[in-house]
C-alpha cells in the first residue's frame, strides 16, 4: 500500500525532466497526492503523452485531482528556464517544491571530452539546480518555506567508468545541497539530495541493460530485484511533505544497499 501524505495536497510542485524515467514517476506520484503539478522536458511528445495519460486517469476519476501542466524548455537555456517558472507560477501560485530531477548520463571517455563538451555537460547536468532555487526562492519565502530535492547518482560513489564529467557533475550536487540547506534554512526552506542507484527506465533498458548488467545487479545490490522508478519516487514524496520537515542538508539513497 502506497504512503499518503495529506500536507502535499494542493502543494504547488515544479519538477525538471519529469516527461520520461524517474521524473515520470515523480510527476505522477505527485498528482496521486492531490499536489498542483508543474514540469518542464525537452520530450514534447512523450510529455504531452504523459499529460493526457494523467487527465484520463486521476483527474477525471476524482476531481480533487487535476493533471499536470507541460512546458516545453530545454534547462540550458537559463533565461528561457526561469521565464518558464515565471509564468507557471503566475498560472498555479508560488511553488511550494522544487524537484531538479534533470539530468543526461551520455558515456564518453577521457580522451574524448572536449571544452565544449565539458561545458555542454555541466549546462545539462549541474547548472540548472542553482537557477531553480534561484527563481522559486522569492516565492517560497512567500509561502513562509519549501523543499528542494537535487538529484545526485550513486555513479560516483560506485566509482562508475566511461562518464567522468558526469560523475563530476553528480558529484558537485551533495556540495550544492548542503550549501544552499544553510543558507535557506532560515526561510524554512528544507533541501536535500536524492541519490538513485541503478533505476530500471526504459532508457536504461534499452540502451544499458545486458546478461552482464543483470549479473552486476544481483551482485551488487543487497536487496534482489529492480529499482524502479517508483521507488525513487516514494523519497522524493517524503521529503517533499511536512512529514520530513526537520530534514534538510542530506543525501537521501536509493540503491537498494549497492553502494
Amino acid at each position: 500500500m502506497k504512503a499518503s501524505y495529506a500536507s502535499l495536497h494542493g502543494k504547488r510542485v515544479f519538477v525538471t525532466g519529469g516527461g520520461s524515467g524517474i521524473g515520470e514517476a515523480i510527476v505522477e506520484a505527485f498528482v496521486a497526492q492531490g499536489a498542483i503539478v508543474a514540469f518542464v522536458d525537452i520530450l514534447e511528445e512523450a510529455s504531452e503523452a504523459l499529460v493526457v495519460r494523467l487527465r484520463e486517469t486521476y483527474a477525471q476519476a476524482d476531481r480533487r485531482l487535476r493533471a499536470p501542466e507541460f512546458r516545453h524548455c530545454d534547462i540550458t537555456d537559463i533565461p528561457a528556464l526561469q521565464q518558464t517558472m515565471a509564468e507557471l507560477a503566475t498560472l498555479l501560485g508560488d511553488f511550494d517544491v522544487i524537484v531538479n530531477n534533470a539530468a543526461n548520463d551520455a558515456r564518453h571517455r577521457i580522451g574524448e571530452v572536449t571544452v565544449d563538451y565539458w561545458d555542454e555537460r555541466i549546462a545539462i547536468n549541474q547548472r540548472p539546480m542553482f537557477f531553480t532555487v534561484q527563481a522559486a526562492l522569492e516565492g517560497m519565502r512567500r509561502r513562509g518555506g519549501g523543499s528542494v530535492i537535487n538529484f545526485s547518482s550513486m555513479s560516483f560513489h560506485a566509482k562508475n567508468p566511461n562518464y567522468p564529467v558526469y560523475a563530476t557533475t553528480k558529484a558537485s550536487v551533495i556540495g550544492l545541497t548542503r550549501c544552499l540547506a544553510r543558507d535557506l534554512g532560515p526561510f524554512n526552506i528544507r533541501v536535500n539530495t536524492v541519490t538513485p542507484g541503478w533505476v530500471m527506465t526504459q532508457r536504461q533498458v534499452d540502451l544499458w541493460l545486458d546478461e552482464a548488467g543483470e549479473a552486476e545487479i544481483r551482485r551488487s545490490q543487497c536487496l534482489p530485484g529492480k529499482l524502479m522508478p517508483e521507488h525513487v519516487a516514494a523519497m522524493v514524496l517524503f521529503l517533499a511533505a511536512d512529514d520530513s520537515k526537520m530534514c534538510t542538508g542530506q543525501d537521501f539513497v536509493v540503491d537498494a544497499g549497492w553502494t
